[in-house]
């Protein structure tokens, strides 16, 4: 056997090793991912349910109302969509544009005569049961709503739909990216220390420390946001510690706002910061510190010139795993924000769940998602990828 045959050969094998690995991650991750992106644009609903509409209105030149065949193609697919039980979603569709369309296409599906044989005019028809149909608005929403793709997700998710609410999830976005950045901060903070701390004993006491800050991440989210809320709140124990000691004389507002987020995410993730920074400052010899103080320079000289550039890359990993992680939490801020606190999650979750906006929840989750990985690789083009890798 030849060197070549036997570099293909191992190189087969390889790559049939991996394979199954690679299938897993495109059906799982990128196949769910592209979907999504999909569905963000994908307008399908409306033609599903009233094809003879979307048919009629495609030759519409939009400035008149449209003839008595656009009208009867409304009824027609109204009455089916009222004996499909369809109706709602069609109305919940055309209610993206307004919720005064969502009401009269209910009102409209409900109101249509059981016998339409007779009916000769349903121009009249129709604005006799809403005089909303006497209105260009109206169908122009239709005719917007006619699909296979729109935009009106994508304008609403950046403030661009011009509707009561524009820029909501814009101002949505950047609080989450404040609060992931807070918690971030504050995990690094209180992970120097304690890192520090880890690399500096051995024995039990190592083991018994390490335990300690794994803990957490054998809790479940929920039983760990659960137990916050009871400590924080104003009967809890934490009141009633630092009334005891004369800290306060009345209770603390710990819950229902920004602390209580904080506290409990940076509870949640801190070991997230601690472990990659453990790594980074157990592999460096105590000597380089002892080195740097026989050559005249101070704790903090020595710190920060020889100490603190080595650690910096566990330091740039625990940061950017805290802050990403940071960014997906939904429990944490659901149980102890106030309204004022919750992150883009929540809204994605919402709207799949409660307004069945899904199109709208997927450009919420495409937008925080390609923020993420524009924000990930600005970091790595200013601070290099070698300073996020241990």
């Amino acid at each position: 056997m030849t060197i070549d045959s036997a570099a293909m050969r191992s190189n087969i094998v390889g790559l049939a090793l991996i394979a199954p690995l690679v299938i897993f991650l495109a059906f799982t991750f990128l196949v769910p991912l592209g979907r999504m992106l999909v569905l963000s644009v994908s307008d399908t609903e409306l033609a599903a349910i009233m094809p003879r509409s979307v048919i009629a209105l495609a030759s519409w030149d939009g400035e008149t109302l449209p003839d008595e065949e656009a009208f009867a193609a409304v009824a027609a697919d109204l009455a089916a969509a009222r004996e499909d039980r369809t109706a709602g979603t069609a109305a919940r569709r055309l209610g993206y544009a307004s919720a005064e369309w969502r009401t009269v296409l209910s009102s409209t599906a409900r109101s249509l005569p059981d016998d339409a044989s007779s009916i000769t005019n349903w121009q009249d028809t129709l604005v006799s049961i809403e005089p909303a149909w006497g209105q260009a608005k109206i169908w122009h929403a239709l005719a917007e709503a006619r699909g296979p793709f729109t935009d009106i997700h994508v304008l609403t998710a950046l403030g661009m739909d011009g509707g009561p609410d524009s820029g909501l999830y814009v101002n949505v976005l950047v609080r989450t990216f404040v609060i992931a950045i807070s918690a971030t901060a504050i995990c690094l903070l209180l992970a120097m220390p304690a890192a520090y701390l880890l690399s500096s004993v051995s024995g039990p006491l190592a083991g018994l420390l390490m335990l300690t800050l794994l803990l957490p991440l054998w809790t479940s989210v929920l039983v760990r946001s659960t137990s916050w809320l009871v400590i924080l709140q104003k009967n809890g124990i934490l009141n009633q510690i630092l009334m005891a000691l004369r800290i306060t004389n009345a209770p603390l507002d710990l819950i229902y706002n920004r602390t209580g987020v904080l506290i409990a995410l940076t509870h949640v993730l801190l070991p997230y910061a601690v472990l990659p920074l453990y790594a980074a400052m157990k592999s460096l010899p105590k000597s380089q510190m002892q080195a740097s103080r026989s050559l005249g320079g101070g704790p903090l000289s020595g710190f920060f010139r020889v100490y603190l550039p080595q650690v910096l890359p566990g330091l740039s990993a625990g940061g950017l795993m805290v802050f990403i992680l940071a960014l997906g939490y939904y429990i944490t801020p659901l149980l102890l924000g106030g309204q004022g606190d919750q992150m883009l999650p929540f809204y994605i979750a919402y709207n799949t769940l409660q307004a069945l906006n899904w199109g709208l929840a997927a450009s919420l989750a495409g937008g925080l998602l390609i923020v993420t990985v524009i924000l990930y690789l600005l970091y790595v083009r200013l601070v290099g990828v070698e300073r996020v890798r241990v």
